[in-house]
């Protein structure tokens, strides 16, 4: 389980393309300090496992389910990206329960900058709309986000400079892909009022 609290900003050091799968090696410091192999490293909200690492690089494989579900095929040498290691037991909540586990993706639409923040309006796939909701929790590219407006096809997000400033929202512009998660608790409370719907028991 994560948090969205990114640890820091890593990049993309080689990609190898499998016939359904492909291989990354990522350089980031923070994340592979003790790292062993079989640990889990979320890259852009992606929930990967360390295949191989090498002083501040790491190596993980990405199956096509994956690659098709997410943003990460579009991923090249040099591209900078989100790195977060599990939360430990006991650790503070910073930021909302992440599983890595994407639902879709969204596009960033539009970027309006003030003086002391920035919103950022992103686009929103049509079957995760009704699990997000003003002033909820989403994950983009692996970020805990606040939803400041909910539409039927889009939402925005309110970013402080520290976000901007370490992590890959700060770099993409419109038009570029990010990964979405929704609050798996939203998911959950649907499935289970569904179930009463279904038995009839709905009150």
């Amino acid at each position: 389980m994560f948090t969205g609290i990114v640890e820091e900003l890593g990049e993309i050091t080689a990609v190898e393309t499998l016939d359904d799968a492909c291989r990354f090696r990522l350089r980031g410091p923070a994340v592979t300090e003790g790292a062993r192999h079989g640990d889990s490293i979320a890259v852009n909200g992606v929930c990967l496992t360390v295949v191989d690492h090498d002083g501040d690089e790491f190596t993980a494989d990405v199956m096509a389910e994956t690659l098709n579900r997410s943003s990460l095929g579009v991923l090249t040498v040099g591209s900078r990206v989100n790195l977060e290691r599990p939360t430990a037991v006991g650790a503070r909540l910073g930021g909302h329960i992440v599983q890595g586990h994407v639902d879709g993706t969204g596009e960033i639409l539009e970027r309006r900058p003030s003086e002391h923040w920035e919103i950022v309006k992103i686009s929103l796939p049509a079957d995760l709309a009704r699990y997000v909701v003003e002033k909820g929790s989403i994950t983009v590219d692996g970020i805990s986000l606040t939803v400041v407006d909910a539409g039927p096809d889009f939402f925005t997000v309110s970013l402080i400079p520290t976000t901007l400033a370490l992590t890959t929202l700060g770099l993409k512009q419109p038009g570029d892909p990010v990964n979405l998660e929704v609050d798996v608790i939203a998911k959950y409370v649907e499935r289970l009022l569904g179930a009463h719907v279904e038995r009839g028991d709905a009150r």
